[in-house]
């Protein structure tokens, strides 16, 4: 199931969180082989943890962590203005209604691509989700480029802003419609898009906090 959890929130979680970082070790350092800090109990976190995000957490049914994304708003620093400028030609995204999606995430032990994805589609819709609760209307964040077909599979697909570096290896910059239109279609391939729904439904704006 899809828990939102504010930073402020994350002692309240201790397994699901130390699950969510240590796999963000997993992935972005050990797997990816981005240069990234991990600390002594093997959590990957940066500069931007410490900003109060909001972050969505997919939990399995033994509470253990599947996948996950944080979520913050541009009016405030942003991984994408302060490190991938160049993919925008220079020109700062900052808007009340533009957030950014970073450090999606994904469990390495699921088991199966159709399970990653069945996460992945999870996670994305309640992105869409909270934006709606909260009258975000895009989304921007970086991604590898192979990632464009897994969007396209989800209808979850980017305006590309700006690319560098080739083929498997290349990087985008993408802008994501918020909105109701959105919503419907990607939720047709989330089976839990009911319940998405009301968990955002309970979100009171806490970002920052």
């Amino acid at each position: 199931m899809i828990r939102y959890v504010y930073a402020h929130e994350l002692d309240k979680h201790a397994s699901l969180v130390d699950g969510m970082f240590r796999d963000r070790a997993a992935q972005f350092r050990d797997r990816m082989k981005w240069d990234v800090e991990v600390d002594d109990r093997g959590w990957e976190r940066d500069q931007y943890d410490a900003l109060a995000p909001l972050y969505i957490v997919y939990e399995n049914e033994d509470g253990s962590h599947a996948g996950s994304g944080r979520l913050m708003p541009t009016t405030g620093r942003t991984m994408i203005a302060e490190h991938f400028s160049h993919l925008t030609d220079g020109v700062t995204i900052q808007s009340p209604t533009i957030w950014e999606i970073t450090r999606l995430c994904i469990a390495p032990d699921l088991g199966s691509r159709r399970e990653a994805m069945k996460v992945t589609s999870s996670l994305l819709l309640a992105g869409i989700d909270a934006g709606l609760r909260f009258g975000i209307e895009f989304y921007v964040a970086v991604f590898d480029e192979p990632m464009l077909r897994v969007y396209k599979h989800l209808d979850f697909v980017p305006d590309v802003m700006g690319r560098a570096g080739e083929d498997r290896r290349g990087i985008c910059a993408g802008l994501w419609e918020c909105s109701d239109a959105v919503r419907e279609k990607m939720a047709r391939k989330v089976e839990e898009h009911e319940d998405i729904a009301a968990a955002a439904r309970r979100l009171e704006f806490a970002v920052g906090a």
